[in-house]
């Protein structure tokens, strides 16, 4: 009878432990590679709209140097928020009369024509970030330049809706 038992649980065991393996792997990549994230709001328009799904690299970025206009997910202590960066560690940037200049040098922003006159250092370390939809955007502007320790992760590929499915810059 106890024979019969201890068989049965092992069945049980090898039946389900991979499925149990599979949840835990899943779990893990998502909570330490990629990540679904989910665009809540306008500020990204017309970019990302409202409601999109994209995946988030959450591991990646971090081996490299984050790049003026890369889309990244920020912790604002308040919130996720979904963002473009700007300005980098040390850079003056400047908008006026709609033209952005990097430390005094014009530079095209393909990502917005509607900025208003701004003028900011970002202080070494931090980075100033942008919504796309400059004029309905809590961004930098709003809680300040971020460190790269409050950027969770580099997104750029929406995944839903699927009539939106790709890459976006």
């Amino acid at each position: 009878m106890e024979e019969e038992k201890n068989n049965k649980i092992v069945s049980i065991i090898k039946e389900y432990l991979p499925f149990v393996l599979l949840l835990v792997a899943i779990i893990l990549f998502k909570r330490y590679y990629y990540s679904p994230v989910y665009v809540n709001g306008d500020s990204m328009l017309n970019t990302l709209h409202n409601g999109d799904i994209m995946i988030l690299d959450v591991v990646g970025y971090r081996h490299k140097e984050l790049k003026r206009f890369d889309i990244v997910v920020i912790d604002s202590g308040k919130e996720l928020i979904i963002k473009r960066v700007v300005g980098l560690p040390g850079e003056k940037i400047e908008y006026t009369d709609g033209v952005f200049y990097v430390n005094g040098k014009e530079v095209e922003d393909p990502y917005s024509d509607k900025t208003e006159d701004l003028s900011v250092t970002v202080p070494k370390g931090k980075y100033f970030v942008l919504g796309d939809n400059r004029t309905n955007s809590m961004d930098s502007r709003y809680f300040g330049p971020f460190s790269k320790k409050d950027i969770i992760g580099k997104t750029s590929f929406v995944l839903y809706p699927f009539n939106r499915t790709g890459t976006k810059k």
